[in-house]
C-alpha cells in the first residue's frame, strides 16, 4: 500500500481536480497524521500506523513558509489558483487555526490576489467559535458529509471521538450558505468483513440529498476514490452514477460537479 505524508507546512503547487493549481498548507506534523476522522480511503493511511514525532508547525513557521514559497513562485511566474489547507489530516486542530487564515489572507493579498483561500475539512470543529468564524472568512469553505447515516459513518469516516451528524448539519447551515459539501461515493466492501461501502444507492443518495438541501450550500463536490486506498476492497463509483448524483443536487438549484 502506497500512502502520501506531505510536507509541512508548504507542499505543492500541485493540480487538483477540483481547485486547479493549489499551493498546500499542511498544519499537521510533517511526519504522520493527526485527524479526527480515520477513513477508509484516505490517501495518508491509517492515523495507528502514522503516529508523529515531530509538532504542528506554529503560526510563524506557516507564514514565513508560506511567504517564501510565494515570493518564490512570483519570481517565476507561476501564481497559484488557490492556497488549500490539507495535508496530514485536520487543518482545524490546529491551536492557532484562526490566527493563521489571517495571515494566509494577508499574504494572498499582497502577492496573489487573484487566488482563492480553501479549507478541506471533516467539519469535526466547526461548533468551535473561532473555527466557524475562521472559516467565514476563507473563499472555498469545503466541509465534508459523506453520509448522514451513522452505521456507515462510523464503518467508514470512522470518528476518533464523538460524532454526531445531525449536530454537524446544524453546524453546516450556520455558515447561511458560505460552504461547499464534499462527498466521496464509491463501491466495494470492507476487506475484514465483507460488509458493503457502497454509498451510491437510494438509500444513502435520497437522505443525503435532504441534508444538502437544508444546509443550502452555495456549491456541492462529488468525487471518488482517485488514489490507493489504505484499506483493500474498495471501489471507484462510476462514472454514471456520479453524474445521476450530480444532476439530482443541479435540479434542487444548488451547483454541483463530479471528480471522477
Amino acid at each position: 500500500m502506497s500512502t502520501i505524508i506531505y510536507p509541512s507546512p508548504i507542499f505543492g503547487p500541485v493540480h487538483s481536480r477540483r481547485l486547479g493549481i493549489s499551493l498546500g498548507i499542511n498544519l499537521l506534523p510533517a511526519d504522520g497524521k493527526v485527524c479526527s476522522f480515520n477513513c477508509i480511503y484516505c490517501e495518508c493511511g491509517f492515523n495507528e500506523d502514522y503516529r508523529p514525532h515531530l509538532p504542528m508547525p506554529t503560526r510563524e513557521e506557516v507564514a514565513e513558509k508560506l511567504e517564501e514559497k510565494l515570493r518564490q513562485m512570483t519570481a517565476e511566474g507561476q501564481l497559484p489558483d488557490v492556497l488549500t489547507f490539507a495535508g496530514n489530516g485536520e487543518p482545524t486542530c490546529h491551536p492557532h487555526f484562526a490566527e493563521i487564515i489571517d495571515d494566509t489572507i494577508r499574504l494572498r493579498d499582497q502577492y496573489c490576489p487573484k487566488a482563492k483561500v480553501s479549507v478541506l475539512s471533516n467539519a469535526t470543529f466547526i461548533h468551535r467559535p473561532q473555527v466557524h468564524e475562521a472559516l467565514m472568512r476563507v473563499d472555498n469553505n469545503i466541509l465534508k458529509l459523506d453520509t448522514i447515516d451513522p452505521i456507515y459513518i462510523n464503518k467508514v469516516d470512522r470518528p476518533t471521538g464523538a460524532y454526531d451528524v445531525r449536530s454537524v448539519i446544524e453546524g453546516m447551515k450556520a455558515f447561511q450558505g458560505h460552504c461547499i459539501i464534499q462527498t466521496m461515493f464509491m463501491g466495494g466492501s470492507l476487506q475484514s468483513s465483507m460488509e458493503s461501502v457502497d454509498n451510491t444507492g437510494e438509500d444513502f443518495v435520497a437522505p443525503w440529498l435532504e441534508a444538502v438541501k437544508e444546509i443550502k450550500p452555495q456549491q456541492v463536490m462529488i468525487y471518488t476514490i482517485d488514489r490507493e486506498t489504505p484499506m483493500a476492497g474498495l471501489q471507484k463509483a462510476t462514472h454514471e452514477q456520479l453524474d445521476a448524483i450530480r444532476d439530482r443536487v443541479i435540479a434542487t438549484g444548488i451547483p454541483c460537479t463530479a471528480s471522477y
